[in-house]
């Protein structure tokens, strides 16, 4: 699964307000085996929540200077963001991206 044309696609890992996370940043790696964009969002504190879209509104139109100007309508979050914690994951992410992917080709989803 790749992009095809006129249609682009991405993965989202929801849920990165969660304390104590099931699935590391080092086991996200279908991405990476398909070239997909990948984000880390939460739908219920809003995190991130912005960027799928202007990712994909950025592909579709072509232009990836693209941006939002109007401010996000959504409604104030009932849960916060713990900095430092979604910083942690960010790093975790970013040393993930790192690690060489297996040889074997582990996903049937072809």
């Amino acid at each position: 699964m790749s992009e095809h044309p006129g249609c682009p696609v991405l993965l989202c890992g929801n849920n990165v307000d969660v304390k104590n996370q099931q699935v590391k940043a080092k086991s996200v790696t279908y991405h990476r085996k398909k070239n997909l964009q990948y984000y880390e969002i939460s739908t219920k504190s809003n995190y991130n929540f912005e960027k799928p879209f202007l990712y994909l509104a950025r592909k579709i139109a072509g232009n990836m200077d693209l941006k939002f100007v109007e401010e996000i309508a959504l409604v104030s979050a009932d849960v916060t963001i713990n900095i430092a914690a979604q910083q942690k994951i960010d790093k975790e992410i970013e040393l993930a991206a790192a690690i060489p992917l297996p040889d074997e080709d582990d996903d049937n989803m072809d």
